[in-house]
């Protein structure tokens, strides 16, 4: 008795492919319409939570009551406790609408929304911030680092001479791509550290360094070697953007910034141009972190280079201006207000 061998047809390795795609494809619409429920369906509650407590009257234990009868008819479902249904209600009382500025609430998951309503206090930072988390993909740990390191003030920061020498919108998308200044001081370094020791370190913390750099940068290499007319060159740091589909040229100086820093990286991104950029690919662009920057100084040195480079500052002792206190109500006095004991949150 023979058997016969099955043969894989020609092109099932691409119908698989589209397959595993479209299946991909459609969990995720499910996920995302699961999501949009979820937070409809929380904002509803939080609506009538609102409306029945500032119109008719209802006392805040109504809302203890409600959380355990609805844990009693629906023991399968989480976010039916009592801290949960008052972040419903604050959500119904700051985003009447659903929206938050022009962004749909619902496109982000929940606890997204409780970590923009409780540490975002300006409507239009929490714009910002959800439009940027949505657009990003950003997980909630991420979100909440960007809110702490004030993320909205530092980007597309740096000076740069993009608009004279990338075609538009790539220009703005390649601003938009740097800040300034960057935050290095997840390191443990002080500000006596050598570049050497800073690159060192920003290798040993890769992942914080890429978050850091933001969505799009993938690492090629450090000390990347160049030959060019028989000698020998090393960039600092390598890096490919795979959304500006360029790569990008990264130097570290551990003094502050000096014209004649410029004129070295602009021979970096010509070398890199000429033989390692593919065809398609964007006009290489350069980075320069220093210590320390004279805007002023930075703009009349970028003027005269033909290249696009970004010149920014690097912290390694942080020293943003931490959110003033005031700025934002604390957990407690949340929790308060959404019990109906506060009329007001401080602005």
């Amino acid at each position: 008795m023979t058997s016969s061998k099955f043969i894989i047809p020609a092109d099932y390795a691409h119908w698989l492919s589209s397959l595993k795609t479209r299946i991909s494809g459609a969990q995720q619409r499910a996920t995302l319409a699961v999501n949009q429920e979820l937070v409809q369906l929380y904002h509803h509650i939080g609506s009538e939570i609102l409306e029945r407590q500032t119109r008719q009257g209802w006392g805040a234990k109504v809302i203890d009551r409600l959380a355990s009868d609805l844990r009693e008819a629906f023991p399968e479902m989480k976010g039916f406790s009592t801290s949960n249904l008052k972040y419903m209600k604050f959500f119904a009382k700051q985003c009447p609408s659903g929206l938050i500025g022009q962004q749909p609430a619902d496109q982000l998951p929940w606890f997204h929304l409780v970590t923009l309503l409780t540490k975002v206090s300006a409507e239009a930072e929490r714009e910002w911030y959800a439009a940027q988390a949505i657009a990003q993909g950003w997980s909630r740990l991420t979100l909440d680092i960007h809110i702490k390191n004030r993320l909205h003030l530092r980007q597309a920061a740096a000076v740069t001479n993009f608009e004279q020498h990338l075609p538009a919108p790539h220009a703005q998308l390649a601003v938009e791509a740097l800040k300034d200044p960057y935050l290095f001081d997840f390191l443990g370094l002080g500000d006596e550290a050598h570049e050497r020791d800073i690159e060192n370190a920003l290798i040993r913390h890769i992942t914080r360094f890429l978050l850091e750099l933001g969505a799009g940068f993938a690492f090629v290499g450090r000390q990347f070697r160049l030959e060019v007319g028989g000698d020998e060159f090393f960039i600092d740091l390598l890096f490919y953007h795979t959304r500006l589909k360029c790569y990008v040229v990264v130097e570290l100086r551990g003094v502050d910034f000096k014209p004649e820093h410029t004129g070295q990286l602009n021979f970096y991104l010509a070398a890199v141009d000429a033989q390692i950029k593919a065809p398609d690919d964007q006009p290489t662009i350069g980075l320069l972190l220093c210590k320390k920057q004279n805007r002023l100084v930075a703009e009349y040195a970028l003027s005269g280079i033909n290249k696009p480079i970004g010149v920014a500052e690097y912290q390694l002792v942080r020293s943003l201006p931490e959110p003033l206190d005031t700025r934002l109500p604390t957990i407690e006095e949340i929790e308060a207000e959404l019990a109906g004991d506060l009329t007001t949150l401080p602005n």
